[in-house]
């Protein structure tokens, strides 16, 4: 069964403001998917609108093989949620939150949350409000992980977290999805982090779905190359995604298929291939 299913979605914002869709993507079960794009690219709204916290104007939600406007209690159980700001009050100490939550989720781990908090370092004893930015974020993951979720959707999490933080915040990401009946729906502008956890890549820009696509079919799909003008010009225009040239001869992100032989390529990061296709949509 897919994770989440998402057909046709739109909203818009103030008069021609903002405008998020037509979207479609499809999560499958045992996979990470990573929604990325610039700050105010669309992310955070589409978040809100899968769990159902801001009105659609058009489209089609399933969450866990149902649709997500009339399952408020599946989303409570079985979707593990954390947003760009964690929603714990201010007086709570990590220790307090759990006896919160245990009164809240009828799957609740103690022992699974007293061990992450152990495994990120998060203070048992010390309020939420004195907590750093990354602090909050890791108590926040904690929790998510903690109530037998089958989907976690979580907004920037890796976002105020030093590199050693960030590096096993992954690795509990890819454990939650040995689980083929677990999935993931993460959001970043750090392409780096989700260039190393996603199967799916998702890019956003101004509310517009540029690409989705399995991160490795990308990597194989598209090489770097640098060669003359002359030479990049008898490439097919339609398989050159970006294209720069300088004094020395030129640079192009190209379709794997359309290059000759003999010519050498280079591997074109996750990263670059966003901003390339970025730099595109705005010329």
């Amino acid at each position: 069964m897919n994770a989440l299913e998402i057909q046709g979605l739109k909203k818009s914002y103030g008069d021609g403001e903002f405008a998020l869709g037509p979207i479609d993507l499809t999560l499958p079960g045992g996979c990470i998917l990573g929604l990325i794009g610039e700050n105010g690219a669309g992310k955070s709204t589409t978040i809100r609108l899968i769990l159902n916290a801001a009105r659609r104007d058009g489209g089609v939600i399933r969450v866990l093989g149902k649709d997500n406007r009339e399952n408020d209690k599946l989303m409570k159980e079985e979707v593990g949620v954390v947003l760009d700001e964690v929603g714990i009050p201010e007086c709570l100490t990590a220790t307090e939150v759990g006896k919160v939550m245990a009164d809240l989720y009828r799957n609740w781990q103690a022992e699974t949350y007293s061990a992450l908090l152990r495994k990120l370092c998060v203070p048992s004893g010390k309020p939420f409000k004195e907590f750093s930015r990354g602090m909050k974020m890791k108590l926040g993951i904690a929790v998510a992980l903690s109530h037998q979720s089958k989907l976690l959707i979580l907004d920037e999490p890796t976002s105020g977290l030093d590199p050693v933080v960030r590096d096993e915040v992954v690795e509990l990401l890819r454990s939650f999805v040995c689980d083929e009946e677990h999935a993931i729906l993460i959001s970043s502008h750090i392409v780096s982090d989700l260039e190393k956890l996603c199967d799916y890549v998702a890019f956003l820009h101004h509310g517009k779905l540029l690409l989705t696509e399995e991160k490795d079919v990308l990597s194989e799909e598209y090489v770097f190359v640098r060669a003359s003008g002359e030479a990049l010009d008898t490439l097919p225009r339609e398989d050159i995604l970006h294209r720069r040239d300088n004094a020395y001869g030129g640079e192009a992100i190209v379709r794997r298929s359309a290059v000759p032989g003999g010519w050498d390529t280079g591997r074109v990061s996750i990263e670059e291939l966003f901003v390339y296709m970025v730099k595109e949509e705005r010329i």
